[in-house]
């Protein structure tokens, strides 16, 4: 993969970095590095249910709106929003007005709060589907098997939006797999970040 290089501190890093100054801190201290705290996990797989068809870019610049919109993405209580809410949030205008979007992160808050009592926590299950990725080359495909598989266990227990290609952004974002570029200067970082991580067990 192309790297980018910023002449203002000379540190490579992964191609997508240069469409934004935006990118940089989100690929320096978020992207690829390891999560295990189930509202950031909600929360991410919310933010790229909304990407779907848009720029990340769209998203990010608006996170900080969706976060207040949404409870912090606190989904006991977005389970509990209802068509007060829909409509609250339909006219928004610091987030993605999408009624279909908005209302799935409402069904997902239901699901996620069913999963957690019956798996004990949203990390333990989506780290479940964590994969061995020794030699892929980093960034050479949009899905993987076990995004095709995550995205499947998510639908069969009533999710919505979480397609393959959103549930391998949420894999690579949440450092379930090591997608740094050869070369970005964050790719041993996060490298060294996964192997300290203490994997959440069912």
């Amino acid at each position: 993969m192309p790297l980018f290089t910023s002449p203002t501190d000379n540190i490579p890093r992964c191609g997508w970095c240069s469409a934004t100054k935006d990118y940089i801190a989100y690929h320096d201290n978020e992207w690829g590095y390891p999560v295990g705290d189930d509202i950031r996990l909600f929360e991410k797989l919310c933010l790229e249910s909304f990407q779907s068809g848009l720029s990340w870019r769209t998203i990010l610049t608006k996170r900080e709106n969706f976060r207040s919109a949404f409870a912090g993405f606190d989904f006991r209580k977005v389970a509990q929003f209802g068509d007060v809410d829909v409509e609250r949030l339909l006219n928004d205008a610091g987030i993605v007005r999408h009624r279909g979007k908005i209302t799935a992160v409402i069904n997902n808050a239901q699901r996620c709060c069913e999963l957690v009592d019956a798996k004990g926590s949203l990390a333990a299950f989506i780290w479940s589907f964590e994969p061995q990725e020794e030699g892929i080359e980093p960034q050479s495909r949009t899905t993987s098997p076990a995004s095709v598989a995550l995205s499947k266990e998510l639908k069969k227990r009533g999710w919505k939006f979480v397609g393959p290609t959103t549930a391998f952004a949420f894999m690579q974002a949440m450092g379930l797999i090591n997608d740094h570029a050869a070369g970005c200067a964050s790719r041993e970082i996060a490298s060294v970040a996964r192997q300290a991580f203490q994997r959440p067990s069912l």
